[in-house]
């Protein structure tokens, strides 16, 4: 596969989750630790897609969000957002800065890699 995920989450013990789920299906992983990286990162490395936790305490989530958005060379730049159950205004929030797809922190700790494969690889809609 040998696409390279940028991943902006700083917890060390969920960071090597998302690793340990990602690395054996071929993809590179590199680590984001402050929102500050987050538009050299994506210019210089191209990466296939970031992983975004959007309740991290290290990394502005929402202003990372805004960054990108505010680049209309990156605004297609796929990411995959997760945030507490019941954070309704942050999944909403993150939506409407570009995320592309936002889930449970549940979710996505049960489906990293399939999330990853889907934001990577977008099936087309069934016709019906």
């Amino acid at each position: 596969m040998n696409a390279t995920i940028l991943v902006a989450v700083t917890d060390i013990f969920f960071y090597t989750k998302v690793r340990d789920a990602l690395r054996p299906q071929g993809y590179t992983l590199e680590r984001i630790r402050s929102q500050d990286e987050v538009p050299g990162k994506i210019v210089s490395g191209s990466p296939a897609a970031m992983i975004l936790n959007m309740n991290d305490l290290a990394i502005d989530a929402f202003k990372a969000l805004e960054t990108i958005q505010a680049d209309p060379a990156l605004r297609s730049f796929p990411i995959l957002a997760f945030a507490n159950h019941e954070e309704t205004d942050t999944w909403r929030r993150a939506k409407e800065l570009g995320a592309t797809k936002v889930v449970s922190r549940n979710e996505f700790s049960a489906r990293i890699k399939d999330l990853v494969d889907e934001l990577i690889h977008p099936q087309p809609a069934a016709q019906a």
